[in-house]
């Protein structure tokens, strides 16, 4: 059990929810104009079937990404960060595949669920698309390494985890409330996305030796390690001056700034990374902008709750 919780890779799950957290605390807090209340609009069984298959969705990259990295030898001795479950042989390729095969179904019933719940039996256009994202949301999860054409070998992996664990985490959940595209929050699910990718270039980073010598080409491969650093700072910075101008736009008064609390630790990464030489010490900071991530999230959650919606204190 321990080799598969580790194989889960634990300390990235906080990162992949971030986006289901601000997109339903914001249909929380800004209810649709044919909604009076925000207990009419918010549904604690969409919450729960949200967070489940987002989860099911980042368990699912990680066990492919072992399976798929392992399977082509790139984990090998030549990699920096920790050893996985197939390179070190706690794990077999076929229990993974299985592993993968059960939690693509699990994952698929609970993104049915989750449609359910939010649109129920009308909506059918809507319910087909959602599906349509979920099935493509579950291929690509595991298409990142697994496969001859795997794109997570191409440098495509940025544009996956910005897609689905940015925009359609974020803005997508807020949808299956609301059944509408509100555009202010296009500037938190952007910056999740950013500072979600900010978290893979991280890996990308620690990793970019040993992915050059397996033929992974991935951004940093591509660009190679000084100009991925100036990427990682445009992710985080552009990211942290995205919630600021959202803020603004929403007349945030100066205790709903709570939120910046999360950009010590944030800064404090960005200066460890400019100051970094040696890979090896990139990957604590992997844990430090996820829970980073994680925290900014929750904190920006709570000035939406408790601070933006007079609706909300009206009817407490």
């Amino acid at each position: 059990m321990r080799h598969w919780i580790e194989a889960a890779r634990v300390r990235t799950l906080p990162l992949s929810v971030s986006g289901i957290i601000v997109g339903s605390m914001y249909a929380l807090a800004y209810p649709t104009d044919n909604i009076l209340t925000p207990t009419e609009v918010f549904n604690w069984q969409l919450f729960g079937f949200a967070i489940l298959t987002t989860l099911g969705l980042q368990i699912l990259s990680n066990f492919a990404n072992d399976y798929g990295d392992g399977i082509k030898g790139t984990d090998n001795e030549d990699r920096v960060g920790p050893k996985r479950a197939i390179q070190s042989g706690v794990i077999s390729p076929q229990a993974m595949k299985r592993a993968m095969i059960i939690t693509s179904v699990l994952t698929f019933i609970s993104a049915v669920l989750l449609i359910y719940f939010a649109f129920g039996k009308d909506h059918i256009l809507y319910s087909v698309i959602f599906l349509i994202l979920g099935i493509l949301a579950i291929a690509s999860a595991i298409r990142y390494t697994v496969g001859n054409t795997a794109y997570g070998y191409h440098g495509y992996g940025d544009l996956f985890v910005f897609v689905f664990f940015g925009l359609v985490s974020t803005l997508g959940v807020n949808f299956l409330y609301s059944q509408q595209v509100d555009f202010e929050l296009c500037l938190p699910a952007i910056a999740i996305g950013f500072l979600s990718v900010g978290v893979l270039n991280l890996n990308n980073m620690r990793d970019e030796e040993s992915d050059r010598k397996s033929g992974k080409n991935t951004i940093v491969v591509k660009i190679g390690g000084a100009n991925a650093k100036k990427y990682h700072f445009f992710l985080v910075i552009s990211a942290m001056v995205l919630m600021i101008v959202f803020a603004l736009l929403n007349n945030f008064q100066i205790d709903q700034y709570i939120f910046l609390v999360a950009y010590f630790p944030l800064t404090s990464h960005l200066i460890t990374v400019y100051k970094n030489k040696n890979p090896k010490l990139l990957d604590p900071e992997l844990k430090k902008l996820a829970i980073s991530t994680f925290i900014l999230s929750i904190l920006l959650s709570l000035c939406l709750i408790f601070f933006l919606s007079d609706i909300v204190v009206n009817n407490v």
